[in-house]
């Protein structure tokens, strides 16, 4: 799996082979210090949230609950507008006004 992020033409990513054993808290910190470095701040978004949440929409969960991408968009989160692309890649997108859009998208390893 991947997770791709990116603000203002700048891009982080990051491949995990077992998403479920993912340090999000850990990834969203890097990612914070990855654009706070491009001088770009971030407001208070939960990130850690939307990423666990968009995992599950992907691959489910360990413990066999079926993924359902395309329920989480119907949802929405947080203030994440949520779009479901073909190939199982689910993309979230929130307007931080004058920092830009920031977008982030996971992509299924299949």
């Amino acid at each position: 799996m991947e997770i791709e992020f990116e603000i203002q033409g700048n891009t982080f990513s990051k491949s995990t082979e077992n998403p479920f054993n993912l340090d999000t808290k850990r990834l969203v910190e890097e990612f914070k210090k990855y654009i706070s470095e491009r001088n770009i701040h971030m407001e208070d978004i939960d990130l850690e949230g939307l990423i666990s949440r968009m995992i599950k929409g992907v691959f489910g969960c360990e413990e066999g609950c079926p993924a359902d991408a395309k329920r989480l968009v119907a949802e929405g989160y947080d203030g994440f507008k949520l779009e479901y692309i073909e190939g199982g890649i689910l993309k979230a997108e929130y307007d931080m006004g004058n920092s830009g859009i920031l977008s982030v998208k996971v992509f299924p390893d299949f």
